[in-house]
């Protein structure tokens, strides 16, 4: 296993799967890797976990979490470019794909309070789309490209298979946060470099190292990392 990809349990404590006991089913998630262009170098949008989390507390993050079932229901300004959907339909129906796509773009709103979205009018809608939608924009779906995916080992206790998304800040409605909005303690906007210095998960080392290539290959194969017993096993999607 790369170094990049080793686990630091004490920096992100995480719970393990008692022994003996049955591997946890992953939970779908989907994250956002927003990338900022107008600088000498390019940067990436990062959030502090509180430190109150019994999950990877005081860690650097990309916005994220897991899909809700509002996420089908959701309305969207545009949809996925061909190839993204594509990606998605080889995995998963693509009303699936849609779905995480718009839980990338919700949990960015949530825990941020940046508004990945097209102007639209409002609609009055119940559940964890309602603020969003309130502000008059819908998920712009269109944005979105994927650059990585990721499912946790089986020997933890609480697993996802996330689906690492990117979109250009310039698709944002304002770089500027709203005040009364975002979960994770701070955001800032780091240089690559500079980021990988953070305290960060494992994964998210990773997907950094994997963007800075990409940057310069946007062609390059697609990782999927999935961690069975043992070492990991890297793919292509």
């Amino acid at each position: 296993m790369s170094d990049a990809l080793q686990p630091n349990r004490a920096l992100e404590r995480t719970p393990m799967r008692p022994e003996g006991a049955k591997a946890v089913r992953p939970r779908n998630a989907a994250t956002l890797f927003i990338i900022r262009r107008d600088g000498p170098k390019p940067r990436v949008l990062m959030g502090k976990r509180h430190g109150g989390h019994n999950f990877m507390p005081n860690l650097w993050v990309f916005p994220g979490g897991r899909i809700d079932r509002a996420d089908f229901r959701a309305p969207a300004a545009t949809d996925l470019r061909p190839e993204v959907a594509g990606k998605f339909e080889a995995y998963m129906p693509l009303t699936k794909g849609r779905a995480l796509g718009k839980a990338a773009i919700r949990e960015t709103w949530e825990e941020a309070g940046l508004l990945l979205g097209r102007p639209a009018e409002p609609r009055p809608i119940a559940g964890p789309w309602r603020e969003f939608l309130e502000q008059g924009v819908q998920p712009d779906l269109e944005a979105l490209s994927i650059i990585y995916r990721a499912v946790t080992p089986p020997n933890v206790g609480k697993r996802f298979d996330t689906w690492f998304l990117m979109a250009d800040a310039e698709r944002l409605v304002s770089l500027e946060r709203q005040p009364d909005c975002g979960e994770l303690e701070e955001i800032a906007w780091f240089e690559l470099e500079e980021a990988l210095e953070l305290p960060l998960p494992t994964v998210t080392r990773a997907v950094i190292q994997e963007t800075r290539e990409r940057l310069d290959n946007p062609n390059r194969p697609i990782p999927y990392m999935r961690f069975r017993m043992g070492p990991a096993r890297p793919r292509e999607l």
